[in-house]
């Protein structure tokens, strides 16, 4: 068996993340006129985070400012089995230019690439780049119903857009009266998306754009539902293999930090969290203790993003 093949791979992202950048494989290479995120081979001694740097240096000509750990996934090729290392890059210092590729485009996050054939194993990676920063689970049990869409309201309006009704132990009737309140505030807004907690029916009898499970529901699934989006909650690395054996969408993991409801209890840690999501080919939300402000801090630490019951309220 040849030996797997580890890459590094840049998703280059500007216009505050709305955009990101494919480039043209060139002719003479395996799959020459495919597009692909840039990128290449470790070398010998060589951490992904190197190679990546280096790469970005020989192939676009820019030095780069920061790179966030994001995704890791494995495919086989005809060729060759690759196990690549995305990292997220907004800042940089130079003017990109196809050095080592034919050409290179700006791509809108969330569109249809309007460039192909993409190389396969970078599908999944387009959809996960869809998904935002922030995820906000809903408190009406603690704040009330009105106080809770008003507070939805206010989050829509200033950019909010993935959104999951909660709320587990509220009467049925009054739990599916939010559910439809919430996707009539959602559908008010582009690309605002609403899943619902560990109720598939509810979910599919709304329309609503997906569902969340918990951890405990997870190992109970044979097989992915068929939702849209399809996440849940994970806490060991037991949970977050199995959310990946399944092909969920994302996941979210903790708690990290004390919370409110549980101030006493430590949390995993931003250490632990790094370790657990190394190798996750899913994006992880981080939960527990945490704002909108701790974002950079999460995406270090190779989160996607920040899910949040309480901290997500606008200022």
């Amino acid at each position: 068996m040849s030996p797997v093949v580890e890459v590094a791979a840049a998703v280059l992202l500007r216009a505050g993340g709305t955009q990101f950048l494919l480039a043209q494989r060139p002719f003479g290479k395996v799959y020459a006129g495919y597009w692909e995120f840039p990128g290449g081979k470790l070398e010998p001694g060589e951490s992904a985070c190197q190679a990546l740097l280096r790469e970005l240096r020989e192939e676009l000509g820019v030095v780069v400012d920061q790179a966030w750990p994001w995704l890791w996934r494995e495919f086989s090729y005809p060729h060759a089995d690759v196990r690549l290392r995305f990292f997220r890059i907004d800042t940089w210092h130079g003017t990109i230019a196809p050095l080592e590729h034919c050409a290179f485009a700006w791509l809108d996050v969330g569109q249809p690439p309007q460039v192909e054939p993409i190389l396969p194993a970078n599908q999944p990676i387009l959809r996960a780049l869809a998904l935002p920063p922030l995820y906000a689970l809903t408190n009406a049990e603690e704040n009330g119903v009105p106080a809770e869409l008003a507070r939805l309201e206010s989050a829509l309006a200033e950019g909010l857009r993935l959104i999951q009704v909660r709320d587990k132990t509220l009467p049925p009737g009054q739990r599916r009266a939010l559910a439809e309140a919430v996707m009539a505030l959602a559908g008010r807004y582009a690309n605002a998306r609403v899943l619902v907690n560990d109720d598939v029916q509810l979910a599919l009898a709304l329309g609503a754009h997906g569902v969340h499970f918990s951890s405990a529901q997870l190992w109970q699934l044979s097989r992915r539902p068929d939702c849209p989006l399809v996440a849940a909650s994970c806490h060991t690395a037991a949970d977050l293999s199995r959310a990946a054996e399944l092909e969920l969408d994302f996941v979210v993991l903790g708690p990290l930090l004390p919370t409110a409801s549980h101030p006493t209890v430590a949390g995993i840690g931003w250490p632990a969290f790094a370790r657990l999501v190394e190798r996750s080919p899913l994006p992880v939300y981080a939960l527990g203790g945490l704002r909108p402000t701790m974002l950079a801090e999460a995406c270090r630490h190779g989160a996607h993003g920040i899910a949040a019951l309480r901290g997500w309220t606008p200022a």
